[in-house]
């Protein structure tokens, strides 16, 4: 007896297949037909997926990145054609830039109404392709099985990205015989690169030969899930090791090797010394502007050695003089297996003074301060000390971003959920729910400013309809705060539409029916913190912070990395 399914069914079959658990969407008349097809899949005994109804399809595509970063599975979002569709660009956008493994599917008008500008009608395909790893259009249901088992394969395989999937309705409704498809090849398409052994040799000596080599670990290690390889290729070699921003639980923080973050708002050490090092190891990490400040300075004085799966990013921005292009899971062993056992203790000694400096400009007055209003980074250092060692920190972005992701601790891998390439504001919210769903035994800390809490305040309703266990710390300082740091650094201390008036979030809180403390004074703060983390269920926070709290150091725009400032 044939089995004869709709391609809306056929789609749920073929989720089912590729592992599927957990699906972010919102409904809406194109995709109508699938949505009818899932109902049957998420109650009774067919029940195989839990949907979580998000409040804006923006939103959907955070909380699937949310729940990628955190679990290593591919993300999920369901949403209608047309506007359903455009909305979700921001989130494609983000999890490209990022390489979040994400599988977007859209409603579309049926085929026959293609280029008529029927109703909510947009061409999807075109402008979903430059801002992900592939989009296609399903027009036949017998092709749903064979486009969804590639969307998986290529969302997740190598360096990871979103794939956008457009669904016309007739492919929706047709009636196929159901055949299941398993794609784990695609012609031209090489997710894993094989590893060139005399890269690795290549490679091998010139850290073997290195007096004062530095590591530069990247979020390529989290995905490639390579942190215990890192650890005795650091560990061999005894070398230094800076994160980006998203390689940030790549290595624990009280790793004696780990000498903090890179970048513009990074730590001094480990900034200053990549104009001094002599073999700069570059690890799943793309050499990002934000990394290196001018281009045309950067650590000239150094070899340079990139490990990399994805060979557009060697030579990209920074000159490579040994590139090895491999899963860096492949490439940390081949390479640790050749080096010599070393000492670099006098390297690493030199790092200390510079520390040091910091720790008593910076980090003591931001999370010790002696007086006056609270300050963001005591808040996520009071925080950082109560919360659980593998919580997950979730941050929107701006001064709360960074000042969470300075501070915060990090002890398990896949532990930081943030926004790095775009920077979208409004990503914290829906990206901490999708946490809770990758992660439901850990704690999840969200750090937003009040800007970015209001750009994604309709969220509150999804963590309301299902209890989401987000820990929201809200650090309100009434100000859009980073473009404020650089209007008053910058531009005069002109500044021009940063200030905001804000709602009354206690009463906001009540209406979602969600636990609310607020905290103005710093002798309140630690019983607040662990107030917060004590409650079962979802919990605001909100701070009163200084108006003009600034985030040190910093690197100015267009400057030297090593022209770093420690006070304003």
């Amino acid at each position: 007896m044939r089995d004869r399914i709709t391609g809306a069914k056929a789609l749920m079959r073929a989720l089912q297949a590729e592992g599927v658990k957990t699906i972010f969407g919102y409904p809406g008349g194109s995709i109508m037909p699938v949505y009818d097809a899932l109902f049957d899949y998420t109650r009774g005994e067919k029940k195989c997926f839990d949907h979580i109804l998000v409040r804006h399809e923006q939103g959907a595509t955070h909380a699937a990145e949310g729940y990628a970063r955190v679990s290593g599975e591919v993300g999920v979002a369901l949403v209608t054609s047309g506007p359903g569709a455009t909305n979700t660009l921001t989130g494609v956008a983000d999890a490209m830039l990022d390489s979040t493994p994400m599988v977007v599917i859209a409603g579309q008008v049926a085929i026959g109404a293609l280029g008529t500008d029927a109703f909510q009608e947009v061409d999807l395909v075109g402008v979903a392709q430059p801002i992900s790893k592939w989009s296609y259009q399903i027009r036949h249901a017998e092709d749903v099985a064979w486009a969804v088992s590639r969307a998986f394969y290529i969302a997740r395989s190598g360096r990871p990205g979103p794939v956008v999937l457009d669904f016309p309705r007739n492919a929706q409704v047709e009636e196929i015989d159901w055949e299941p498809k398993h794609v784990d090849f695609v012609r031209s398409y090489v997710p894993y690169p094989i590893l060139d052994d005399d890269a690795v040799r290549q490679a091998a000596a010139l850290i073997n030969g290195a007096q004062r080599p530095l590591a530069l670990v990247g979020q390529g290690v989290e995905l490639g899930n390579a942190q215990e390889e890192l650890k005795a290729f650091l560990e061999k070699a005894d070398i230094p090791a800076g994160r980006t921003m998203l390689g940030l639980s790549a290595l624990p923080s009280n790793h004696p090797l780990n000498v903090g973050m890179l970048g513009m708002h990074g730590n001094y050490a480990v900034n200053l010394k990549e104009q001094e090092c002599d073999v700069l190891i570059a690890i799943g990490m793309r050499f990002s502007d934000r990394v290196t400040g001018n281009l045309k300075t950067y650590a000239k004085q150094a070899k340079v050695i990139h490990l990399d799966i994805d060979k557009s990013e060697i030579d990209k921005n920074v000159k490579t003089d040994v590139a090895v292009v491999a899963d860096c899971k492949e490439s940390l062993p081949a390479i640790t297996a050749l080096l010599n056992p070393c000492s670099h203790q006098a390297w690493r000694e030199s790092f200390r003074p510079l520390d040091e400096q910091e720790r008593e400009k910076v980090i003591e007055p931001a999370i010790h301060p002696k007086d006056g209003p609270l300050l963001m980074g005591e808040v996520v250092n009071a925080v950082a000390e109560q919360a659980a060692d593998d919580a997950v920190l979730v941050t929107d972005v701006g001064q709360n971003q960074l000042f969470a992701t300075r501070y915060f601790k990090y002890h398990h891998k896949r532990s930081i959920c943030t926004s790095g390439g775009l920077g979208t504001m409004g990503y914290g919210m829906p990206a901490a729910i999708g946490a809770t769903f990758g992660a439901p035994d850990r704690q999840v800390c969200c750090f937003m400013g009040d800007g970015g809490f209001q750009m994604c305040i309709e969220e509150l309703g999804t963590i309301m309809e299902q209890q989401a266990p987000v820990k929201m710390i809200l650090l309100n300082n009434h100000y859009l705060g980073n473009v404020r740091q650089w209007q008053d650094m910058f531009w005069m201390r002109r500044k021009s539409f940063t200030k905001m008036m804000n709602p009354c979030y206690e009463l906001i809180a009540k209406g979602y029916g969600i636990s609310y403390l607020a905290v103005e004074k710093r002798e309140d703060l630690k019983e607040a913190v662990e107030k917060m983390l004590a409650t079962s269920g979802p919990f605001i926070l909100e701070c009163a912070i200084k108006e003009e709290d600034n985030v040190l150091p910093m690197t100015p725009p267009g400057m030297n990395v090593n022209e770093m400032m420690l006070e304003i």
